[in-house]
């Protein structure tokens, strides 16, 4: 399971809501948060939950979708 990272910051975005002041909301620092939305970390289950409540959304929102190789 992996953070949308792209999808995060859209969503974070559409809210009006800056890097960070929504960090500090969500309780990650805004390097980390950063770091998520450009896909260069991976987020803990207990931080995909802090992201989606401070969203307002379900955590499935959130997640990448693994697409299967053949």
């Amino acid at each position: 399971m992996q953070a949308d990272g792209p999808n995060i910051r859209r969503l974070r975005e559409r809210m009006g809501h800056g890097l960070n002041s929504f960090a500090q909301r969500a309780g990650i620092s805004p390097s980390h948060l950063s770091r998520i939305e450009r896909g260069l970390s991976g987020a803990q289950p207990e931080v995909m939950q802090l992201i989606a409540a401070g969203l307002h959304v379900e955590v499935e929102l959130i997640i990448k979708e693994e697409v299967e190789k053949k």
